[in-house]
């Protein structure tokens, strides 16, 4: 009977949900690692033919990642890391993913909405009473109709140390106290602001209790699988913890980091072109947001500019007749990034570099390769109809 009760207590606690959960856990480990099997002999050579050019004619310089279908189809790592060392980038490098952040805040946000700890109709002025911009809203931060003034503008003649790293906290308080003019009314035009998402994170914090950076890895990076993103800010570290150094334009050009690589949540957040697809992945398969919570940051929030483009929740929108995409794009401090998720045809592209030049505007061919619509707003006219 004693051997009965230890096999019996045995299965309850293999049983026990931290058992399950622990099993679920390593279950996706094994689907993620599937999900990122990639032979190069299997690229996919007009792709490949594509990214060499742009790279060797319009100086791309950094990672690239596409998929269709589910399986990655082509990946690749192009040039320097750090040009004054000589560091060659590799294909797990982690880049400044600047407003491509943005959507990653964004699902953060949704995440508190769905389990109850936050509500659209919020204002910032429940977890800050003194901030001085009243009734604005979780669902007008998000969709960039607020009305805000952008602290990044305001805070060059304010902040008094430029060698500190600010706080999302320090620049709440300075919006606090210095009360610049805002741009609108809240809910008035659509007006792309960083202030909106820097709020944003601030709020989270206020929410949870937690440093954003936890936050994040736990409710959005750690579940997605993406074990090489974090939110980095000169607030905490002296020196950001990535070998990728920003470069502006020209390769003598590095960027050094500043108090303005402090506040998160506008930016801030480093991550790689296989954990921006393995995100791609668990949002598809609703792991991380509710499908249809999901589904209204997909919802065109501002009126369609050439017909085609918009923004929802942290997400910029193009949506051609019966082919949805939603994308972001970013660019900061030498780094510039590209995400596109073509919800339709299943297609993701994710396009990474440290050279902030105008190569991720000749993308044209590769959408053509892919068999989906340019995603370019001057290939459109205003009827939104496709010109060149």
């Amino acid at each position: 009977m004693v051997v009965l009760g230890m096999a019996s207590g045995l299965i309850v606690a293999c049983s026990s949900p931290e058992a399950k959960q622990k099993e679920v856990k390593i279950d996706q480990a094994k689907k993620d690692s599937i999900a990122l099997l990639y032979d190069p002999a299997d690229a996919d050579p007009r792709i490949d033919e594509f990214m060499q050019r742009l790279h060797k004619r319009a100086a791309f310089n950094g990672n690239v990642l596409v998929a269709k279908g589910g399986k990655i189809i082509y990946e690749n790592a192009f040039g320097w890391a750090d040009y004054l060392h000589k560091d060659s980038l590799d294909i797990d490098s982690q880049f400044e993913l600047a407003s491509v952040s943005k959507p990653m805040t964004a699902i953060g946000v949704l995440k508190l909405v769905e389990e109850g700890k936050l509500k659209m109709e919020n204002t910032v002025n429940d977890f800050y009473p003194d901030f001085p911009y009243p009734d604005i809203t979780i669902q007008q931060l998000l969709s960039h109709r607020s009305g805000l003034p952008n602290y990044v503008y305001f805070s060059e003649t304010v902040w008094p140390d430029r060698k500190k790293g600010m706080s999302n906290q320090d620049a709440m308080d300075l919006l606090i106290a210095h009360k610049p003019a805002r741009y609108g009314s809240p809910d008035g035009r659509y007006h792309y602001n960083n202030s909106n998402y820097m709020v944003l994170a601030s709020i989270v914090e206020k929410v949870t209790g937690q440093d954003f950076a936890v936050y994040m890895k736990e409710k959005i990076f750690d579940p997605a699988g993406m074990k090489r993103t974090a939110v980095y800010s000169t607030a905490v570290y002296d020196k950001i913890p990535t070998g990728v150094i920003g470069h502006d334009k020209i390769w003598r050009r590095s960027v050094v980091q500043n108090y303005l690589d402090g506040p998160v949540g506008d930016k801030g957040i480093y991550s790689t072109v296989k954990d921006l697809y393995l995100l791609d992945r668990a949002l598809r398969e609703g792991r991380i947001v509710d499908p249809g919570l999901l589904d209204s940051a997909y919802t065109a929030r501002s009126k369609p500019e050439r017909s085609l483009f918009s923004y929802g929740y942290g997400w910029r929108l193009f949506h051609p007749q019966e082919n949805p995409m939603v994308y972001h794009t970013g660019w900061w401090h030498g780094f510039k990034s590209l995400y596109v998720r073509d919800l339709e045809n299943d297609v993701t592209i994710v396009l990474l570099t440290n050279m902030a030049n105008g190569s991720l505007n000749n993308l044209d061919d590769l959408y053509k390769i892919l068999e989906i619509p340019i995603l370019r707003r001057n290939a459109y006219n205003a009827n939104g109809e496709l010109v060149n």
